[in-house]
């Protein structure tokens, strides 16, 4: 039977690792996921079937798979796109929850007389760790959700992280030192979650999505913490991929930044910082939807540059049937998706994917600041950093440096806007008041109608 249970332990993995590909495109995202929920649940059937120590664990199981599935089904189908970065957030920070759980419990278990102190280093490892994805994937969701806003700040907060980070490691030695010493350990558990509130509360909004990516990683190696405990190989690899697939994920959005990952942790971008040099009085150019809609249309190339507003608006839809529109009249159309545009890893992406954008329109960064120079009208709908020329000339920006989408080489931008107000991150966009920009104002969703009627009015 252990053999056996082994095998389909190894299937599972298996179906992980196909999964796991499928996600690396969009076109074959979907089918990669299904592949990762089958090895899930083959995972979860199989360990029905190992021995189980006492009585009632089947029940409590199936409590468990009934009420959580329930819960995570409404929610997945209820969920707007606006709403999936929180929503991603807290299931991360449920992952981790998990493991700080598990390591609490085994810890109740562990007798010094009998048991090993590598076993109690796997048991804190995976305590601290799965905490700080808890309690931090808490508080990126309450940035994200806007109840916690980026001028909450706390005081001193790099001196608050590492003397909190000193005092989890001395109290971690001083239990394993102690055999386990309960006091210790309960002292252990706080200190790891208030971590985990410290190390995100700084990190600004504009950050949102790495901190995302990195706490998914956290969550990874909490899992395999947790299955190092019980000595189950699923698990241990399971989490490995999720560990490492997030971390290098989390590096290439950092890449895409130009920052370190230190940088991104401590630099506090969007957090109310400096906002860049002063430029004076600077006048914004407004556009009509009748001016717009005849660019688009006797033009020959328009690129679309999706942003969270455009996710807020729900205009994504709308935005596919313009897009259909335009290329009924001859006009090409294509995405410009920057790796870091909205809240989480991807976000546009699956945005465009639910509207039933072709996937072959969509450019990265690269790719669509080559084609720049040659695009008759770019159309910015939400986005705000990825195009603030600020990153490329003004070294007092605190985004100076970063890649971005270098939309000003276009012949003409239009940028659909509520106001003019900057972004999430706080920091004036100098694109708005650029020669070849002109500022669109009033709901994406309601504007791209206007300039649908207007076209085939023209």
């Amino acid at each position: 039977m252990e053999v056996l249970t082994q095998y389909m332990y190894l299937i599972s993995v298996v179906f992980f690792i196909i999964g796991l590909k499928g996600l690396s495109h969009p076109e074959s995202a979907k089918r990669g996921n299904t592949y990762a929920a089958i090895g899930m649940g083959l995972a979860i059937l199989v360990s029905l079937f190992a021995p189980m120590e006492g009585d009632g664990n089947y029940a409590w199981i199936a409590g468990g798979l009934v009420i959580g599935g329930g819960i995570g089904y409404y929610k997945a189908q209820r969920v707007l796109l606006t709403k999936m970065p929180e929503l991603v957030s807290l299931f991360n920070g449920l992952g981790g929850a998990c493991s700080m759980l598990i390591a609490i419990l085994e810890f109740q278990k562990f007798d010094a007389g009998t048991d090993t102190s590598s076993s109690l280093i796997i048991i804190i490892v995976a305590l601290f760790i799965g905490a700080v994805s808890f309690t931090g994937s808490l508080i990126a969701y309450g940035k994200l959700d806007g109840f916690i806003g980026n001028k909450f700040q706390l005081p001193q907060s790099q001196i608050i992280n590492i003397v909190l980070l000193i005092a989890v490691i001395v109290i971690s030695v001083m239990t394993i030192i102690n055999g386990g010493d309960t006091t210790l350990f309960y002292v252990l558990v706080a200190l790891s979650m208030l971590y985990g509130i410290t190390f995100v509360t700084p990190i600004g909004g504009g950050d949102m999505p790495v901190v995302i990516s990195l706490l998914n990683s956290f969550t990874g190696l909490a899992a395999a913490g947790a299955g190092l405990i019980y000595g189950n190989q699923v698990m241990i690899v399971g989490g490995i991929l999720v560990g490492a697939s997030g971390m290098f994920l989390t590096l290439l959005m950092c890449n895409a930044m130009n920052r370190s990952l230190l940088n991104v942790v401590i630099g506090n971008f969007g957090g109310g910082g400096g906002a860049g040099k002063a430029h004076g009085e600077q006048v914004a150019k407004e556009a009509n939807v009748t001016d717009v809609a005849i660019q688009v249309k006797y033009g020959k190339k328009v690129i679309i540059v999706p942003g969270y507003g455009l996710a807020v608006a729900q205009a994504q839809h709308v935005c596919h049937d313009l897009d259909k529109l335009l290329s009924e009249e001859g006009v090409q159309v294509k995405y410009a998706i920057h790796p870091v545009a909205g809240r989480m890893p991807g976000h546009m992406n699956v945005l465009l994917a639910e509207a039933g954008t072709d996937y072959d329109k969509l450019l990265d960064l690269e790719q669509a600041n080559e084609e720049f120079p040659t695009t008759d009208i770019v159309l910015v709908i939400g986005a705000n950093d990825v195009v603030n020329p600020a990153a490329l000339d003004d070294p007092s920006s605190p985004i100076y440096g970063m890649p971005i989408l270098e939309v000003e080489k276009a012949k003409s931008v239009v940028v659909f806007k509520r106001s003019m107000r900057p972004g999430y991150s706080g920091i004036q966009n100098q694109l708005f008041f650029g020669d070849k920009t002109k500022m669109l104002f009033g709901d994406a969703k309601a504007s791209l109608n206007k300039i649908k009627d207007e076209i085939a009015n023209v």
